[in-house]
């Protein structure tokens, strides 16, 4: 180049190797989270509740336990509270799966309703999966379950005490129930 300078290339990615037209998926999300103000606002727990859509397609429910194993690689405690009467899947037991674990206590065919706490924590030079689970029925009382804030430091949840009554289980979509 005259007077010294170099050139500057611009890079251009190279085209798609595929591009279809999809629809995004359109899930209801309903989740409480909890941040340690000390810590620098770092999430610590989240409350996941399954609405009737994060079941009703396969992409859904992966949607959705690929986001509670995302946020348990980052140390934070999940708690999925799944109250929806209209599908029967259990987004636990596929949440087991997509980490290579399993629940004996689940059996072959795990129950649609349940809630259930989940986290690692560290255990010598390696990561321990715990987990809280109870099984749900229509009609009878909901669990307290543990939510983690530190590793060694959980508050009760309360899920039978929640706002109004709304956790209860219902006979009819869990939607409906959360208006």
């Amino acid at each position: 180049m005259p007077g010294g300078g170099t050139a500057t290339a611009v890079w251009a990615p190279a085209q798609p190797t595929l591009a279809v037209e999809t629809e995004a998926a359109d899930t209801d999300e309903y989740s409480v989270k909890v941040y340690d103000l000390k810590r620098g606002r770092r999430l610590v727990a989240a409350v996941e509740i399954v609405s009737p859509s994060n079941k009703d397609r396969p992409e859904h429910r992966r949607l959705f336990v690929g986001k509670c194993a995302a946020l348990l690689q980052e140390r934070v405690t999940v708690v999925v509270v799944d109250l929806v009467t209209v599908r029967d899947f259990n987004l636990y037991a596929d949440l087991l799966d997509f980490i290579g674990e399993s629940d004996p206590a689940l059996g072959e065919h795990p129950f649609p309703l349940y809630a259930v706490c989940c986290r690692f924590r560290p255990r010598n030079d390696a990561q321990l999966f715990e987990s809280w689970h109870h099984r749900l029925t229509v009609a009878q009382a909901l669990p307290t379950l543990p939510l983690w804030l530190t590793e060694n430091f959980a508050v009760p949840l309360e899920l039978e005490a929640s706002p109004n009554g709304r956790w209860r289980i219902c006979d009819y979509p869990v939607d409906r129930a959360l208006t």
